[in-house]
């Protein structure tokens, strides 16, 4: 699988368990922080889309664990996103550390919904062909 965009993360003290190893729920959180980056590329982000009234709510979330990743290792989180149907799209995520092994994957599922009454609304149209146009080059 290839992906158009990455973030880079470094495990903190606190995203550990007494072993030193990241916490399973630590890697959702760079998933979030990762996906919050890469549509900030995008007409004003995640914060542009919610102040033209639309919202994206996370329905699914799934990530297997490779490797451990651990206190001050250097992750680079891989992103993409596909599979806009309507109001949902996916991201696929990749954690990799910085020699090069996949520490864990995984993928988020996602609907567009109105601010406030949380209606389903189709994914902006500006905003679907932004991600297409990024995913293709």
């Amino acid at each position: 699988m290839s992906f158009t965009f990455s973030n880079d993360v470094v495990v903190r003290f606190a995203e550990t368990d007494a072993q030193g190893v990241a916490h399973h729920a630590s890697y959702l959180v760079w998933f979030e922080v990762t996906r919050i980056e890469y549509l900030r590329r995008f007409r004003g982000g995640y914060k542009g889309l919610r102040d033209e009234g639309v919202d994206a709510l996370t329905l699914e979330a799934y990530a297997r664990y490779r490797s451990a990743a651990r206190f001050d290792d250097h992750l680079k989180i891989h992103a993409r996103c596909g599979d806009l149907r309507g109001a949902r799209f996916r991201f696929d995520y990749e954690v990799e550390r910085d020699d090069g092994e996949t520490v864990a994957v995984g993928w988020t599922t996602h609907a567009c919904v109105s601010v406030g009454d949380h209606r389903p609304t189709r994914v902006p149209t500006w905003l679907a062909e932004a991600i297409t146009q990024a995913e293709s080059d």
